[in-house]
């Protein structure tokens, strides 16, 4: 039996305009992405979401002819989706939020069905942190291994319910500057010590086009960001980034440090395809052997040796 991974996050659309090109209504939201990026990995995936009757019955064939169950997605009638709309500058490291419509997310409840409540691994996307704990309190397994994702508004607005989210999962991935204003602790190393303390065995500091560090077990992993010619899309690499980290637990027969490090390589490999055109067309289109090569590619970025002659310089 496949192994379960049950993601709870929002399904939207977007409205995206970078220095290359726009588009004013293509599908988005962060457990879209990550489904379609876990989905790679030939696991039960269930999605607890909200949507209004506007969303495309098209879109959530996406998800069902990947086997991505979305019994858990609850559509309300003469609502309208989760909306938001933003420009990319020229760096394409920074962006700005034009506009930002809840709708339906504004009073979403999250209602886990019952086949995942036992899932060996939980992954929260980035909502309100009562809604997290709602979703996180319905689960009944003891086995499961919990991911979480958040963000420095739910920091500055609600940091007591967010601090019970935190103390009860397993990993926490958030960016340098978050995980700064979280620990209050500049220092990386230091921040993810703070943070370890209110909970997470494993912390993930994500830092962009730069790559992102595991904290874990008293160690310490540094991965590069994949290098690609031409990032044309930077939205949702974040969230198909947590999708292979997701994947990867969910394949495991056991997570520790080593498994977490390989969800790493994965979940940059498959950030590094979605930037390479707008929305989720590349998670769509990109095929196994294309992901293998990359991680071959990515080893051979990142390996080097060190003899004993060299000890001396």
């Amino acid at each position: 039996m496949k192994n379960k991974l049950l993601v709870v996050g929002t399904m939207a659309y977007d409205a995206i305009e970078t220095p290359f090109d726009k588009v004013d209504r293509i599908l988005g939201g962060a457990a879209t992405y990550i489904a379609l990026a876990s989905s790679k990995f030939n696991i039960d995936c269930g999605l607890v979401s909200v949507i209004g009757d506007d969303f495309e019955a098209s879109d959530l064939k996406i998800l069902k002819d990947l086997d991505v169950n979305t019994t858990g997605v609850e559509q309300v009638a003469g609502g309208k989706s989760f909306f938001w709309s933003g420009r990319y500058h020229d760096n394409m490291n920074s962006r700005t939020t034009l506009d930002t419509q809840l709708n339906v997310l504004e009073n979403f409840t999250p209602n886990v069905p019952d086949h995942y409540r036992d899932a060996e691994v939980m992954m929260i996307g980035n909502l309100h942190p009562g809604v997290q704990l709602t979703a996180l309190n319905q689960m009944t397994g003891k086995s499961k291994f919990v991911v979480l994702d958040t963000m420095n508004f739910w920091m500055d607005h609600f940091l007591e319910t967010l601090n019970e989210v935190i103390a009860k999962v397993d990993l926490i991935t958030i960016n340098d500057e978050e995980a700064r204003q979280l620990s209050g602790e500049h220092a990386l190393v230091k921040a993810a010590e703070k943070i370890h303390a209110m909970g997470p065995r494993y912390v993930i500091i994500k830092k962009g086009e730069h790559g992102a560090m595991l904290f874990g077990e008293g160690k310490i992993f540094i991965a590069p960001a994949f290098p690609v010619e031409q990032v044309i899309d930077p939205t949702g690499a974040g969230d198909s980034f947590a999708g292979g980290i997701s994947g990867i637990l969910s394949k495991a027969d056991k997570i520790d440090f080593e498994t977490l490090k390989m969800g790493i390589i994965y979940g940059s490999v498959l950030a590094s395809f979605t930037v390479e055109q707008f929305g989720v067309k590349a998670l769509l289109e990109v095929t196994s052997d294309a992901i293998n090569d990359r991680i071959e590619q990515f080893r051979t970025l990142t390996s080097f040796e060190w003899n004993e002659k060299q000890k001396n310089i």
